[in-house]
């Protein structure tokens, strides 16, 4: 069995897992087929026999597939898992339509989530994002109405800026942000990662391979049927250019003896005790590989490397991370 170091979450929160396992991909959420559960639920377990009690879903992954898989995976072992769940998506076909994050809706959302998971309190409930539709104050308010009914023990916040983050902390203390954060994607390193610092929120940093970017296996042209040919960063000369910045974090793997995707995420969980990397996973032939990545090292010269490599702004063209 692996040992996996904890962090603590928030100001005097509680200790969870360095490594988080983004349970996402185990449910189909674009309409494609679901992954086997029961692969799924022996990934879920084996994590948690590694020591990795960091568990992030969301209600709507999978119109709630996602949650009724986590429940059955920690039947009878909940005291082993902490929970993170993110509500207010609303999809209809597949297709995301909007967000929904009235109080009344938060209220439903809440024991609906509680039921499929077969829990009685959710340890970390957060909004998946906010489009200024209800006020903050509202959401977050009603969110810690839950958490003094007993429902909830910890707020959390996703994907919102730092003047957000500010004003949520001000309402109740936060104790977690999810946010998308990899050697490509810096940008929150200008204000809301010191913000988070500052407030003493933790930051559960999830897209650490930007896509599949840094995993060092794409190649230029994709095929016509990726999605990501959506976004500029994946197209043409864009492309191409980015991949020679990849080129640098391959060779370090290549003499580190490890895999891109490693450093990367081996890179994030280095930029402050208070980052959490959420590595999405849903087969277990990907733990020990992940697991690994947590006790990679660098060397100052090394590290000097990526972030020159890798300063802001030096991989080229939009993702979704950059709404």
């Amino acid at each position: 069995m692996s040992s996996i170091k904890k962090i603590q979450l928030g100001q005097n929160g509680p200790l969870v897992s360095s490594l988080g396992l983004g349970c996402m991909r185990m449910s189909s959420i674009w309409g494609g087929p679901t992954p086997d559960e029961t692969e799924s639920i022996a990934t879920i377990n084996e994590a948690l026999d590694n020591g990795i009690n960091f568990l992030n879903t969301g209600d709507f992954y999978g119109a709630g597939h996602n949650e009724m898989l986590i429940g059955k995976a920690i039947k009878g072992r909940r005291e082993d898992a902490f929970i993170s769940v993110k509500f207010g998506a609303i999809f209809h076909n597949g297709q995301w339509i909007g967000l929904d994050l009235r109080p009344v809706a938060i209220k439903n959302f809440v024991n609906y989530s509680l039921t499929r998971l077969g829990i009685e309190t959710i340890d970390l409930y957060q909004p998946s994002r906010m489009d200024d539709s209800v006020p903050l104050e509202d959401i977050i308010g009603t969110v810690a109405g839950l958490v003094a009914e007993g429902k909830v023990r910890h707020i959390g916040v996703s994907e919102i800026n730092a003047d957000q983050l500010r004003k949520a902390n001000n309402i109740h203390p936060i104790s977690a942000l999810e946010i998308g954060y990899s050697l490509a994607d810096r940008q929150i390193e200008t204000d809301l990662l010191p913000a988070a610092k500052e407030l003493g929120v933790s930051v559960i940093a999830f897209a650490n391979t930007a896509e599949g970017l840094l995993t060092g296996d794409l190649k230029a042209p994709l095929a016509d049927s990726d999605h990501r040919n959506h976004f500029s960063r994946f197209q043409g000369d864009n492309l191409i250019q980015n991949l020679e910045k990849v080129e640098v974090l391959k060779q370090l793997a290549n003499s580190k003896n490890c895999t891109p995707t490693q450093l990367a995420i081996a890179w994030v969980k280095d930029q402050g005790d208070y980052i959490m990397p959420l590595v999405s996973m849903s087969r277990r032939s990907r733990l020990p590989e992940n697991i690994a990545a947590m006790n990679i090292t660098f060397t100052a010269e090394e590290m000097n490397l990526l972030n020159t490599t890798f300063a802001i702004g030096a991989i080229q063209g939009g993702t979704y991370l950059q709404r």
